[in-house]
């Protein structure tokens, strides 16, 4: 029991800080500002189980994955920065807004939120929450586990370590919703600049470490 505890606590003392919940978050408050408050609910539960389901299939798939696509984790970290900083710059730069009329029309056509985007998977999913570093973090401790992936006490920690990273993320979601109600459209407008300028820093930071990350890998920079 004590092995489980040690476990968990470890698996959940590194996803934290590298998943961040609270970007996550930060980008839900940015993007579904003018969602009705059940469909933003519901794009919240609906990342909570997608989360779920990456650090899962990460930890027993994960370098599988990579490794029959021929994808380095470099690779992963150039692709999750460019993403990240295309929703970034859409964040920073919105397009125009329409007239009036054209606004009252779509309003009325969102009553069943069916024109509303889906931001579930990208990007509160991928990549905000599991990102390239999360899924490096996750192949390196499979790959590391004592006894191999067959131990029900590795199966058992990673369950339960995802469950209650998965609780926390939905906490964070949720804790954000209520921020909302206090933001009066001006406040929801210039959230969602700052954190669109946020996230292109953090996208370009992960071109910088993935672009950094190939040249230590080919030997042309030292690695320190």
């Amino acid at each position: 029991m004590l092995t489980l505890l040690d476990n968990v606590a470890l698996g959940l003392l590194g996803l934290l800080p590298i998943a961040n919940p609270l970007t996550s978050a930060t980008v839900l408050l940015a993007l579904t500002g003018r969602y009705p408050e059940a469909e933003r609910n519901r794009q919240i539960n609906r990342a909570t189980i997608y989360v779920v389901i990456m650090l899962l299939l990460c930890f027993y798939a994960g370098h599988a994955i990579i490794s029959g696509f021929g994808i380095s984790i470099p690779g992963l970290r150039v692709a999750g920065g460019l993403i990240v900083s295309y929703i970034g710059f859409g964040m920073l730069f919105p397009p125009a807004r329409v007239a009036e009329d054209d606004v009252q029309v779509e309003m009325a056509s969102n009553a069943t939120s069916a024109k509303l985007k889906d931001i579930a998977f990208i990007p509160l999913t991928m990549p905000c929450t599991t990102g390239p570093g999360t899924i490096a973090f996750i192949i390196s401790a499979s790959s590391g586990t004592p006894g191999g992936l067959m131990s029900p006490m590795v199966h058992a920690s990673a369950i339960i370590t995802a469950l209650l990273f998965a609780l926390v993320f939905w906490l964070c979601l949720r804790g954000a919703t209520k921020i909302m109600r206090f933001m009066g459209e001006t406040g929801i407008d210039a959230m969602a600049r700052l954190m669109g300028f946020l996230l292109v820093c953090i996208g370009v930071q992960f071109i910088i470490n993935g672009i950094s990350d190939l040249l230590r890998g080919w030997g042309i920079i030292a690695i320190s």
